[in-house]
């Protein structure tokens, strides 16, 4: 069965409303499957820091996926236990708190009963917030935040557990959110800003535009692309090209074969292998039949303008 012209089979994007007034909420539904998905755009003053909030919830007595290559994420588990399982076969359990690092290839997990998790996108500047540290040191891992911000991670997870409103449970992360986060020196905000806006404005972006664009050197790139987003200028534009791509095969309904020939791959084989490594799907997959994760990941574009325009592919 094909996707649905909206990008999920069975499921539509849209805003929720309440005591009428429209709300930054999406919820999308698999077709097939137990999987549901709720994405929540952060307020305005966040939205520099966090992609989207979401919660993702499957009934099943066991579940696997693969999930594209992201952004961090910082995810509660409310209810349920699982596996993550690396692209370099490094197998993790996932703890009740956890700081996925960004990750540079798709990763399968595995789910162990009925689960329940929320979970953020962390922006470089929120991810400088709750860690701090190089992101490369944490790509393609996790990290056991239990214990950081002196527990309150873990005392925000309780409340969750005893919150039932989606729409409540979106506000108490957000309020619990901005109060951890740091502001960023203005050379730090234009490098980000730089950095973003040529992921996003070339097909495929070509690291002699980022050093014209920011006047620093390609060993000055790789340095500070490594701390804030995981890996070197090289890597990080390949991610975002195979990420571009599988939102246009998957949403857009573009030929795969014509999109291989206008992002500068070398031939169709090697565009088949880009799109298998960071989305875990080959394009003829995508477009005829993605899994229930790979359709309703890629729907977070569908939240547009109220989130940053990194996170609509990631």
């Amino acid at each position: 069965m094909g996707p649905h012209r909206d990008g999920a089979s069975g499921g539509m994007p849209h805003k929720l409303e309440k005591d009428g007034e429209p709300s930054l909420s999406y919820m999308v539904e698999a077709a097939q499957g137990p999987v549901r998905l709720r994405y929540f755009a952060p307020p305005e003053h966040l939205r520099s820091y966090f992609g989207s909030l979401y919660i993702f919830t499957e009934s099943a007595g066991n579940y696997s996926d693969v999930t594209r290559a992201d952004v961090p994420q910082l995810r509660f588990m409310v209810r349920g236990t699982g596996d993550y399982h690396f692209q370099d076969g490094v197998v993790r359990e996932t703890p009740d708190v956890c700081l996925l690092g960004p990750t540079l290839g798709a990763t399968r997990f595995e789910l162990d009963g009925p689960s329940h998790v929320v979970g953020i996108s962390l922006l470089p500047a929120g991810w400088v917030s709750l860690h701090g540290g190089d992101a490369s040191l944490l790509a393609d891992r996790l990290r056991d935040m239990g214990t950081e911000k002196k527990g309150a991670l873990t005392a925000l997870l309780a409340q969750l557990r005893d919150l039932d409103d989606p729409e409540e449970v979106a506000a108490c992360c957000w309020d619990r959110l901005a109060q951890w986060i740091e502001p960023l020196p203005d050379a730090t905000w234009r490098l980000l800003e730089a950095v973003d806006g040529w992921l996003m404005d070339e097909g495929s972006p070509r690291i002699e535009v980022l050093v014209e664009r920011t006047g620093l050197s390609p060993r000055q790139l790789a340095r500070l692309t490594n701390r804030y987003y995981g890996c070197p200028p090289k890597l990080l534009a390949r991610k975002y090209r195979a990420l571009r791509c599988s939102a246009r095969i998957a949403l857009d309904q573009h030929s795969w074969q014509e999109l291989c020939e206008d992002g500068r791959f070398y031939d169709q084989s090697h565009f088949i292998r880009e799109i298998k490594h960071f989305i875990g799907l080959t394009p003829h997959q995508l477009q005829t039949e993605p899994t229930a994760v790979a359709q309703l990941t890629l729907l977070r574009r569908s939240l547009g303008g109220d989130v940053a325009v990194l996170n609509r592919f990631s």
